[in-house]
């Protein structure tokens, strides 16, 4: 999850300051509006796990600022294309985002860590590594020229190997497959001769179906199914 960094910075203040107010009178603290903050995502709308996710999140930021912040959701492609989460919080479109980080390694080559590594960490690693061993200093790190802050907000695990039309047997029935994967992975396929395409995961059943891609990897069974 992304969010506008000067945005995160304001709020902080202003949540303080609300916490200061407290004891004042109710009548000048009821005059305070609630925050309206967009939240753009890179997901289906009602997608499990990913979509309704970030929903639950808005209802929890809600829930927890005692209203005096409000989150619509917004699908991919309802207010911006889904791979174009980064670029709207950081232009200022919308005040938050949910996607994938490894989408951004265009944008930061090392974004692609935190989100499923193949043969990398598990969901319980990644989490520790970020919350206790200096994961989300060196994100606040790599985000930073875009003016955002970076949190986990969702983890999915390491993914799936792939789901193709035809059999694989070997490294080299790969080589001159279209398949879609995204971070390093992909990075890793583009050197045994695969052709990489990026696509949201609103777009790859149908690029599949219709022959445009030999292959994907998407989240897990589940999601895939």
């Amino acid at each position: 999850m992304a969010l506008k960094r000067r945005q995160f910075l304001t709020s902080a203040a202003a949540g303080s300051a609300a916490l200061a107010a407290s004891s004042l009178a109710k009548p000048a603290i009821a005059q305070e509006a609630p925050l309206e903050w967009k939240m753009v995502t890179s997901w289906p709308k009602g997608l499990p796990g990913l979509q309704t996710g970030a929903e639950r999140l808005a209802q929890r930021i809600e829930l927890l600022s005692n209203g005096r912040i409000k989150v619509k959701v917004y699908a991919a492609g309802e207010l911006v294309p889904a791979l174009q989460v980064l670029d709207a919080v950081s232009s200022g479109t919308a005040e938050m985002g949910h996607d994938a980080a490894y989408y951004h390694i265009g944008k930061a080559p090392a974004a692609g860590f935190y989100t499923a590594v193949p043969f990398g960490m598990t969901a319980q690693e990644l989490n520790g590594w970020v919350y206790f061993g200096g994961g989300q200093e060196l994100w606040d790190e790599l985000y930073a020229p875009f003016g955002v802050k970076a949190f986990l907000a969702g983890n999915t695990g390491v993914q799936m190997g792939g789901w193709f039309r035809k059999a694989i047997k070997s490294p080299a029935d790969l080589k001159g497959l279209k398949f879609r994967m995204p971070g390093q992975g992909g990075q890793v396929l583009t050197r045994l001769g695969v052709t990489v395409v990026t696509l949201p995961g609103g777009e790859i059943f149908q690029n599949l179906q219709s022959g445009a891609i030999d292959g994907t990897e998407w989240v897990g069974p589940y999601n895939d199914l």
